[in-house]
């Protein structure tokens, strides 16, 4: 048994290396495809980079869906990593607001709806 342990440890390690390999691959692939297209300003708080601080500057997904990269750039908006921070701050808070109002929403059943003709009943016999 001591043996299978490892094996899996290895077997996952290796999962989790590829994985990574990958999104470093395609994050590689947009990113430089829009630093060419754009100017390496924030499109929020319109901070400008140079080569010397071009780490700070990121690809952002419009519809937050990073797998959707259209070689337009449509969906992509270069944030700086303070910007970027912020929108996906605003993104989460706005999704459990959302979900709170319809779970609120979705509470349609009324425990005291047949109160009235239970009481009614009872004042009969």
């Amino acid at each position: 048994m001591n043996r299978s342990t490892p094996d899996k440890q290895e077997r996952l390690d290796r999962v989790v290396a590829e994985a990574r390999r990958n999104r470093e691959q395609r994050e590689a692939g947009y990113r430089e495809k829009a630093l060419k297209m754009y100017p390496w300003i924030c499109g929020r708080c319109t901070r400008e980079f140079t080569r010397a601080n071009l780490h700070e500057l990121t690809v952002h997904h419009r519809n937050h869906n990073h797998d959707d990269n259209p070689p337009d750039g449509s969906n992509w908006e270069l944030l700086c990593l303070y910007c970027h921070d912020n929108e996906h701050s605003r993104y989460l808070e706005a999704s459990q607001s959302s979900a709170g109002e319809s779970q609120s929403r979705s509470a349609t059943h009324n425990p005291f709806a047949a109160l009235q003709q239970l009481l009614d009943k009872e004042g009969d016999g």
